[in-house]
């Protein structure tokens, strides 16, 4: 016997997500944060429970893409291990804590 096709993705669980992108004056990963801000600090990101509330954010990420303030907002899945949070993949892992090369400090500065 199959297993049926719609039940296997209505039973997937919506995982807990924030909104990361590139900054576009310095090409820095950030965050968006739910005052509207971004910065390099995904401690400090909104984070949507609900596909809803994924949607919602993705939306406003997206009109700050369109503001010119960041370039190819993404959602992407976080855990959070005690008062931490971090992302659940390993590239957005190095993304969030990199680079894997020095910046110069002033790369940084306005964030």
């Amino acid at each position: 016997m199959s297993a049926n096709p719609q039940q296997a993705r209505k039973s997937k669980v919506f995982k807990p997500v924030v909104a990361t992108s590139n900054d576009l004056a310095t090409g820095a990963v950030v965050f968006r944060h739910g005052d509207g801000t971004w910065s390099i600090d995904i401690g400090r990101a909104e984070v949507a429970e609900t596909s809803e509330d994924a949607d919602a954010l993705l939306a406003r990420a997206n009109a700050d893409q369109d503001a010119c303030l960041i370039v190819e907002p993404a959602l992407i899945e976080i855990i959070r291990e005690g008062g931490f949070v971090r992302p659940v993949s390993l590239r957005e892992l190095i993304r969030a804590t990199g680079p894997t090369v020095p910046l110069p400090p002033e790369a940084y500065a306005h964030l």
